[in-house]
């Protein structure tokens, strides 16, 4: 702990409420990151959509529409604003209050706060989620990383390399409560795929390589596009697949931890994959498409395997050597690298760096 903790101020992404899982991992980032610092004695208040909920901490819930997700829209797609926008509002909420806080920690992939850093006195942090999706806020970016080195984080050195800046960042990571996730050495024959359900994910990758090896595929996450995975379950009519759905983090680790590998089958570059550090923290071998975060997580051959992006037989091929990953390597690097301990050292460093100017 610092000799003066931290006031903050944490900006939710404004896509949906917290705890709706169409956040994706944002929400299970800034959950951690508010535990982590609070664990330090410093002061956290989250602003975030009406109907939020983060586990026992309390939020700031603001109204209003929800902004479109970033990745549904196209590259060259003017910058949108709905009526009555609930990302507006948060942003105004934290300009009236900015003043009671050291820091303003931005969550939002949204081209609107990165414009306001200019025009608030004091300073923010800007978390950004996912790698580059829009030409306008790509050059938004860049711009305050140049104007205000150092305020902008990113998961992995290969999602802030998507952005093309020239200017310094903090490469942050992420980080999980190890104490919620149990070890299991001796896992049932079966594969798991967490996500939410949309084409960037990938999903009838992880379907195929079921169907082809025969080994069940238990699938976690929201369904965001209804019309993706109909067609997922049409194509692939006799794959061995069940939809287990949305789970909290209790009821997830309860499932996941007895599957013999976690495959990631991502379509884009992945900005981290905080999926990738569950599963190892249940002892669960990663097999991830060699593209984005993710390349940068798994250990090939000590905690998983990495496979060539959109190889199917790659996946297969790895299925097949799963057994060669020892589980405790798996729960021992996730132990190392991405407890809430490890992540609040980063955070907090970078957010004393950034009070302190």
């Amino acid at each position: 702990m610092t000799e003066k903790p931290l006031k903050l101020l944490f900006m939710s992404t404004p896509v949906a409420p917290l705890g709706s899982g169409f956040g994706g991992g944002v929400e299970l980032t800034l959950l951690n990151i508010t535990k982590a610092l609070q664990d330090r004695s410093h002061e956290v208040e989250v602003v975030a959509p009406l109907g939020s909920e983060l586990d026992s901490i309390s939020i700031v819930e603001i109204p209003g529409e929800w902004q479109p997700i970033a990745q549904n829209q196209g590259r060259n797609l003017p910058i949108i604003l709905p009526e009555n926008s609930v990302l507006a509002n948060i942003w105004e909420y934290g300009r009236s209050v900015q003043h009671q806080y050291d820091a303003i920690v931005n969550f939002a992939y949204d081209w609107l706060p990165f414009y306001l850093t200019p025009f608030f006195q004091t300073p923010i942090a800007h978390w950004v989620s996912m790698g580059s999706l829009t030409s306008a806020l790509d050059r938004v970016i860049c711009e305050v990383m140049n104007r205000y080195p150092g305020t902008v984080g990113f998961y992995t050195h290969t999602q802030a390399a998507t952005f093309n800046c020239e200017g310094s960042y903090a490469c942050l990571g992420s980080g999980l409560q190890m104490s919620r996730y149990q070890f299991c050495p001796q896992p049932e024959d079966k594969l798991a795929w967490m996500g939410r359900i949309s084409p960037e994910k990938g999903l009838e990758d992880a379907v195929e390589a079921a169907q082809k090896t025969g080994i069940s595929l238990e699938i976690f996450g929201k369904i965001q596009d209804e019309n993706y995975w109909q067609n997922i379950l049409e194509s692939y009519p006799d794959a061995p697949i069940n939809y287990i759905g949305f789970l909290d983090t209790d009821r997830l680790q309860e499932r996941l931890r007895h599957c013999r590998g976690l495959l990631m089958t991502h379509r884009w570059v992945e900005a981290f994959g905080n999926v990738a550090i569950e599963a190892l923290a249940c002892g669960v071998p990663v097999i991830a498409y060699r593209r984005g975060g993710p390349a940068e997580i798994v250990c090939n051959g000590e905690t998983g395997w990495l496979v060539e992006p959109d190889s199917v037989e790659g996946l297969v091929e790895a299925i097949a050597n799963l057994d060669q990953i020892d589980r405790e390597n798996c729960r021992q690097q996730a132990e190392m690298e991405y407890s809430l301990e490890a992540l609040g050292d980063r955070v907090e460093w970078w957010l004393l760096q950034i009070r302190d100017g």
